[in-house]
Formats: structure tokens, sequence, C-alpha cells
């Protein structure tokens, strides 16, 4: 398995950044590699998921030959920042044009994946919701999921700090926007959504706002995987997420909205 720093320019954000690009060692199918873009949370970087988790073995018990890509976000909460550059659009359009060109990967939804922990997990479930068509599968390890309604007053618990907030959100309050998770919820529908999977520690801060997540979506019909168990915001829980994901995606791609 090749684990590759792929730098470039992006036109997009107008800097050259960079990507990090697992690669199997057996050669892709004849469709290509099945894809998962694996996002870091707001602290991390593009490198953070093979620095701090077993990505490597995991990804060699896997079922699937799968080229994993982690692109860089910075601390965009996987936005185009209103006071800063489009990273939603680099990591959402850019990046996956990058990996069409440079790797052999299968056009197919159902084998394009995407994943992340905190603000990563909120950056995943963001894009599944508003480009459900693209996805076999999406998934969130103690996702920022209530971002929306956890920081509309900046003096609550949990707000993001207000530079942060006014960069990337003009410090206006986004919930019913395409930055609401709970709102994209229910403007979707249930038909066209690919398999959810959302975990979170119960000694999480986020906790609750994951169980309102769950909450939502079941309201809506849909059937999200669901594990709520022991473990914190830390690398030893995602770590093992992450290896829980890989074994349960084979599972999601079979499913009728992963087809």
């Amino acid at each position: 398995m090749a684990m590759i720093r792929y730098d470039y320019r992006s036109e997009v954000l107008e800097l050259s950044t960079s990507l990090t690009a697992c690669v199997p060692d057996a050669p892709p199918p004849p469709g290509g590699y099945p894809v998962l873009y694996l996002l870091h949370g707001l602290s991390d970087d593009a490198t953070m998921w093979t620095r701090k988790t077993a990505l490597e073995r995991h990804l060699q018990a896997c079922a699937l030959p799968l080229l994993v890509v982690m692109p860089q976000a910075h601390r965009s909460y996987y936005t185009d920042e209103a006071h800063g550059i489009d990273h939603w659009t680099h990591v959402t359009a850019e990046v996956p044009a990058i990996v069409s060109r440079t790797f052999r990967v299968s056009a197919e939804r159902g084998d394009t994946f995407a994943a992340g922990l905190s603000m990563g997990g909120y950056g995943a479930m963001k894009w599944a919701l508003r480009e459900p068509e693209r996805f076999g599968a999406a998934a969130s390890f103690s996702g920022a999921l209530g971002l929306a309604q956890r920081t509309v007053d900046p003096r609550a618990a949990g707000a993001l700090d207000a530079r942060l907030w006014d960069t990337v959100f003009d410090g206006r309050d986004v919930t019913g926007t395409e930055h609401d998770l709970l709102w994209l919820l229910e403007s979707s529908s249930k038909d066209t959504l690919p398999p959810l999977r959302v975990t979170c520690g119960t000694d999480d801060p986020l906790l609750a706002e994951n169980e309102r997540f769950i909450a939502s979506a079941r309201e809506l019909g849909l059937d999200p995987a669901v594990d709520l168990g022991p473990g914190a915001h830390t690398w030893d829980y995602w770590d093992a997420q992450l290896q829980s994901f890989l074994a349960w995606l084979p599972a999601a791609q079979r499913g009728p909205a992963g087809a």
C-alpha cells in the first residue's frame, strides 16, 4: 500500500496546498477503485488520519480495494468562507476532479464514500445531504452535527470562537440554511439519500447534538446506522470507529440507496 502526499496549486483556493492519498497495492478493479473522502477535524490537517490511526492496517483488513483521499480544509467547517477562501468548492469539486485525473477511480455512486471526525463529520454529512447523488454511504464520527443550533448564541456553551464564526459565516445565524444539517435532513427525500452512519462516544461533549441528529433522521423515516457507546472525543475512539466503518461499507454498498 502506498501513502502519497500530493502537492498542487489549487485554482479555487489560489494557493498551493496538498492532500494525502492511501493507494491499494492491488490493481484497480475494471471500473476503477472505490474512493473514500476522509475529512479531518478542526485542529487537524490532511495528514492526521495517517498519523493518529492505524488507517493502513485497517485498510489491509478491509474487504474493498479502497483508495482513501484526505484533503486539506483548515478551520473552514468545509464552507466557502464569508471572509476567507472557498474550501467547500475546493473539497467537493476541485479535489474529486484532481483525484479522477490522477488515479483510476470508479465513477459509480455506490463506490464513492465520505466520512470524517468532529468538524470532518459535519463536513461529510453536509456533503452527503447536499449532494446525495454522489455517494454510496457517508459517516460521521463524533461530528459537530448540531453546529448551526449550537452556535446561534455566541454565549452558549460550546459556541465557536467569535472570530472564527465571523470568518466562516459572517457572524450570521445559519439555521435554516445549507449549513444547517437538520434543515438539510428535513429538505431531503429519504429515497435519494445514501446509507448514513452516525457514531459518538457517550463521554463526548457533542453527544447531545448527535442524538438530536439521529432522532431527527428517524422522525423523517430514515434508518441511520448508529453506534453510541463508551468513548470520548479522542483518537482512540476514532481509530476504533474507522475500523468499524470500513467493515460496514460492503453492507452499505449492497443497500438500495448505495446500489
